[in-house]
């Protein structure tokens, strides 16, 4: 066993939050350290894969104004790397006329005046003439959507960290967490002390979490992600503009579907299914950091997820009211279902 290092920071989990999370304690001239427990890149995590959808379109407006800045972000990570990661391509969003969830997402995109288009049925059959809008349901387009190269982005980020003198080691499982003023972390290889640690290591979590007296209730799901073959080829691919879609709850679904146009895999459209962030403090130890339960939409917010965990780390207030993602809030619950 190596001698124990010191850092000011370390961030557990090399997903894309812990990697903008470290990206922006290192911008912050604080010596960080970003540990991973597998090699890098992998692909056993939530952060692989080529591409992601990017949007303002939600239901609630504290992701719509989180995503304002993240989209600046992004712009800014894309001119420091030298590399798309973005690609505008338009979200379209159906749903039934009187869905609550529909109308949500309709409400909060012209509150917060987001370039959009409505979409009736006859502009719907001339705008996308391969797919078909049901009797009874609504459509829009939000047009500032698009898709993110996630495993490009990845890669951007941590280069990025790198050159501001971070330190990047994989292969490296955490095996225990000594809390503190002063905390001591120590992995299959070495022992460190750090002053303030961030724990983003997704499925991982609570694992981690036990060492520190706290088990959130976090649950593992397996979301499946589809690939459909075109019957006619490109029509759905980015080339010919096919926007990304989200097809909101109804009679056939308790989940939202959404989907990418065909672009990782030519000729193969990506389908999949879609609650609230942690981000926060632990409880007893206000040097000891998570963020975890991104639920399968959190990717987008990697750059904002990264300056919200740093601003927690360093003591600072925090840039957005996290009331919505404290883990006090699953105190309440508990006491509500009493």
């Amino acid at each position: 066993m190596a001698a124990v290092q010191e850092y000011d920071c370390i961030v557990i989990g090399a997903g894309v939050q812990g990697s903008f999370t470290a990206h922006q304690l290192a911008k912050n001239n604080k010596n960080t350290l970003l540990l991973e427990q597998f090699i890098l890149p992998h692909t056993r995590g939530s952060s692989h894969g080529q591409t992601r959808i990017i949007r303002k379109a939600y239901e609630q407006n504290i992701y719509t104004h989180m995503m304002e800045e993240c989209y600046k972000l992004w712009a800014q990570l894309e001119t420091d790397a030298g590399v798309q990661l973005y690609r505008q391509t338009g979200l379209l969003l159906m749903g039934p006329q009187n869905n609550h969830s529909y109308k949500q997402f309709k409400k909060n995109l012209q509150n917060n005046k987001v370039p959009m288009v409505l979409l009736n049925n006859d502009i719907f059959s001339q705008q996308i003439p391969y797919m078909n809008l049901p009797d009874g349901y609504e459509a829009l387009v939000d047009l500032t959507a698009g898709v993110l190269y996630a495993d490009r982005a990845i890669k951007a980020v941590q280069e990025q960290f790198q050159k501001l003198g971070g330190v990047i080691r994989d292969k490296e499982m955490v095996t225990d967490i000594k809390p503190g003023p002063v905390v001591t972390v120590s992995t299959s290889a070495c022992v460190y002390r750090t002053k303030s640690i961030v724990i983003t290591a997704g499925p991982w979590a609570n694992k981690l979490l036990t060492h520190t007296g706290l088990q959130l209730p976090l649950q593992v799901v397996k979301i499946n992600v589809c690939y459909w073959k075109e019957k006619v080829p490109s029509l759905y691919s980015l080339k010919q503009g096919f926007p990304c879609f989200i097809l909101t709850e109804g009679e056939d679904s308790n989940h939202d579907i959404y989907g990418l146009p065909s672009n990782e895999y030519p000729g193969l459209v990506k389908l999949t299914p879609d609650h609230h962030f942690v981000l926060d403090c632990h409880p007893s130890y206000s040097n000891i950091v998570i963020g975890a339960g991104f639920s399968g939409h959190g990717f987008k917010f990697g750059p904002v997820i990264g300056k919200t965990l740093c601003e927690l780390s360093l003591g600072q207030v925090p840039s957005y009211d996290l009331s919505p993602f404290r883990i006090r809030r699953f105190q309440a619950m508990s006491k509500s279902a009493l």
